[in-house]
């Protein structure tokens, strides 16, 4: 008897299958490809491709076997009680996505090192103020997570002249970089950092991590940078360390809740600087061959790339 094909459900609330699911048909054309809601037979799924798939949605396909998420954070899938924790789940290392995110990274750094963020104010306001140059050299930035992305934002920093100190849970050595990790390791890489950059995955342990206490280690004048998840800072202490002139701006592209409310206080806010979850979107371009790479591995029995550990959460 011939071997069934392997059929992937595409499942999400927020990309649109038509921009995936032709070119994956043309290059596994060995598989079969249904679109959420319009799966004839939830038992017939192996695998599912998902980006912010709706909650109860994964645990309808009894005969599951792979999860492939077309994101890097997965941990608005983690918080699904219905996900089936005994299916291997991968998240997506999209070579775009890293890029997309170092430009971010840069674009925000710059802007604070570079005053232009106080400059837009002077325009304002028809006032005409040169304000003292540092040099790069001067500026020492922080990043918080030093996996696929924060590893490739920190080589561009060093390559721009920053001196660069990084934070991860785990001991890494990076060349160029230098790494703390661990409790003790995490205040005294803020102490240090007049740029910090976050980047790291939401999980227990980090959820409200920059909360009053850490965000006051920060350098006077300097700026927080947050890429990740809006969970990881405490936005009334954010607030309150902005108004007190602690900190000089905030760098914000992540938030408790989103769409960021009409009535938050970050809208109207001086020191801050707001963009609605885009500073590194996942790429069909770049990110095609990597979800076939893995579709492959699996139906070849292969073990896939870049599985998560359920229990760390990333």
């Amino acid at each position: 008897m011939a071997k069934r094909p392997t059929t992937v459900a595409f499942v999400s609330s927020e990309v649109e299958p038509e921009r995936w699911l032709p070119p994956l048909e043309r290059a596994l054309p060995q598989m079969r490809f249904q679109a959420w809601p319009d799966v004839a037979d939830p038992t017939s799924i192996d695998v599912a491709l998902v980006a912010a798939p709706p909650a109860g949605v994964l645990g309808r396909f009894p005969n599951l076997r792979f999860i492939q998420s077309l994101w890097m954070g997965v941990d608005g899938l983690l918080a699904d009680p219905t996900l089936p924790r005994a299916v291997p789940l991968a998240r997506l290392i999209d070579p775009g996505m890293v890029a997309a995110m170092s430009e971010t990274v840069l674009a925000r750094v710059l802007d604070w090192h570079r005053h232009l963020y106080r400059y837009r104010v002077q325009q304002a306001s028809w006032e005409w103020k040169p304000l003292k140059q540092f040099m790069a050299a001067d500026r020492t930035v922080g990043i918080l997570g030093l996996g696929a992305l924060g590893a490739d934002a920190a080589a561009k920093l060093v390559t721009l002249g920053f001196r660069v100190c990084g934070w991860s849970r785990r001991e890494k050595t990076i060349p160029g970089i230098e790494a703390f990790f661990g409790h003790d390791g995490l205040e005294a890489m803020l102490k240090r950092s007049e740029a910090l950059v976050c980047l790291l995955p939401l999980t227990v342990q980090t959820r409200g991590l920059l909360d009053a206490r850490r965000l006051a280690l920060l350098p006077q004048g300097g700026c927080l940078i947050n890429l990740a998840r809006g969970a990881h800072v405490v936005e009334r202490d954010l607030l309150a360390v902005l108004d007190a002139g602690h900190l000089a701006h905030a760098y914000l592209d992540v938030f408790q809740s989103e769409p960021l409310p009409g009535d938050h206080a970050f809208w109207t806010h001086p020191q801050v600087s707001l963009t609605p979850h885009i500073a590194a979107l996942t790429e069909p371009r770049t990110a095609l061959a990597k979800v076939v790479a893995n579709l492959e591995r699996f139906a070849r029995g292969e073990r896939p790339e870049a599985l998560v550990d359920t229990t760390a959460g990333y």
